[in-house]
């Protein structure tokens, strides 16, 4: 049998052990040492490892010559995210070219600029000729994230200067992914819909016309169909989750694999990998799950009593994946209040009324505000705890039909922007590959020859 399709065996389990033995490390020592696990201390606060102007996250404020946590703030090339989004949203039209423009460039465009810069995008967005045959339909993953990454990295092939790291070239590349990364998702869960799970199979051209949020609804559905506001609130959604600082996960790799001077598809395809998973960007959908469960386990949504029971029980590993923790709260840098979560609330209930969900609405709101309480009740923490993004967005894709498989994916679609504009930032201000320190400490061995053993 193909060791890909292989059990794991007692002979694999006990060479496991063996790993494990000779791998797991004197937790003590991390102290010893002063080493950042996680590269963050115990308050949460990041090892400072680089300098950027792409984006700002702010969680606290400096008061009499001290940090103390303040309501999250967050700011794309300076502007706040509330200004950004209220300003698009107030004159009704979509967001997504607009501030990806701003934070590849870091400037706000005029009319022109962004009418030219929205045929830029429209004009990249086609696959070449028999990709989605050749490539998407011929290995479907259950895993649309795989899937994703495997064209990303194909994509190199079809490339006629795939390695070449000059600047124009480099961007030309970033632009040409921003623009596919939606085709790439959705056809992607199309083909998995179809080869793994027997179902019809859609495959619908986009129309430049339209707007990113509204090519993916129109690609996904079988009748093409979206109400406005879905489309609003979905490019809403990809606008809160396209840039996040150089310090989370996926666009620290991007930083550290841009370093080495690979291409551009390899450092996606690597900020990919991270993304994944779900700490990172897999935790919207557990969202759902969560509350799935939650539903299932309790029998009146509207008892703070029972939800704050069932609160209780994932904590204590009792309820649900059984990993002890609350999806959707918390967050490595927010303590007060996540922005991002914030925005989006107030288009939630829009959506929630619209699709006969209020009930739902309702439940997540009663989770929202007893999830801190139960978790300071419980736990010993450093900083404050709020629902984050991920909290609200998982209840926002369900609502628009998206299927769990394409959670992950819309997380990308919106990230890409983030990646490209730090990717850039790196090969423009840094010439030095990122390499940290990490400490030995095994003493040395003597060699023993084979026969002695």
């Amino acid at each position: 049998m193909s060791g890909f399709n292989m059990k794991v065996t007692p002979e694999i389990e006990q060479l496991t052990q063996l790993c494990v033995g000779h791998s797991r490390l004197d937790t003590e020592l991390y102290s010893k040492y002063d080493v950042k696990r996680g590269l963050r201390d115990l308050n949460g606060k990041g090892v400072l490892a680089g300098l950027t102007q792409i984006s700002n996250v702010q969680a606290v404020k400096v008061v009499d010559g001290k940090e103390v946590p303040c309501e999250g703030n967050l700011y794309y090339r300076g502007y706040d995210i509330k200004q950004l989004t209220g300003g698009f949203i107030q004159d009704n039209r979509f967001g997504f070219e607009e501030v990806t423009y701003l934070l590849l460039f870091g400037v706000l465009p005029d009319e022109a600029q962004l009418k030219r810069f929205k045929e830029l995008l429209s004009e990249q967005r086609s696959l070449p000729r028999n990709f989605v045959r050749d490539v998407i339909m011929k290995a479907p993953s259950k895993d649309i994230m795989n899937a994703l990454s495997r064209s990303v990295l194909t994509l190199y092939s079809y490339d006629k200067n795939p390695d070449d790291i000059s600047l124009p070239n480099v961007l030309r590349q970033c632009l040409n992914l921003i623009s596919v990364f939606p085709l790439l998702s959705v056809y992607g869960y199309q083909a998995y819909n179809h080869y793994i799970r027997g179902k019809s199979l859609y495959i619908h051209n986009p129309k430049k016309e339209l707007s990113t949020a509204e090519n993916i609804l129109r690609m996904l559905r079988p009748d093409k169909k979206y109400t406005p506001l879905e489309a609003k609130i979905l490019d809403l959604a990809l606008i809160l989750h396209m840039e996040h600082g150089g310090g989370n996960n996926s666009t620290f790799t991007t930083h550290v694999v841009s370093s080495s001077g690979t291409d551009t598809y390899s450092a996606v395809a690597a900020a990919l990998g991270s993304l994944k998973g779900p700490k990172h960007g897999g935790a919207n959908s557990m969202v759902v799950r969560m509350i799935q469960d939650l539903k299932k386990e309790v029998r009146d949504w509207e008892d703070e009593d029972e939800i704050r029971n069932y609160l209780q029980r994932l904590l204590h590993k009792e309820a649900f994946d059984r990993r002890g923790l609350i999806y959707g709260m918390g967050h490595a840098i927010y303590s007060l209040s996540d922005p991002r979560a914030e925005v989006f609330k107030q288009f939630v209930e829009k959506l929630a009324v619209e699709k006969g969900r209020t009930k739902d609405f309702a439940l997540y709101s009663i989770v929202e505000r007893l999830a801190p309480q139960v978790i300071s009740e419980e736990r010993r923490i450093y900083k404050g705890v709020s629902a984050n993004v991920d909290f609200y967005s998982g209840f926002v894709y369900s609502m628009l039909d998206l299927p769990l498989e394409l959670f992950t994916p819309m997380f990308a679609v919106a990230r890409i922007v983030g990646w490209s504009a730090h990717r850039m930032e790196e090969l423009i201000n840094t010439d030095k590959i990122i390499r940290p320190a990490y400490k030995n400490v095994l003493e040395t061995q003597q060699y023993i020859p084979l026969h002695e053993r």
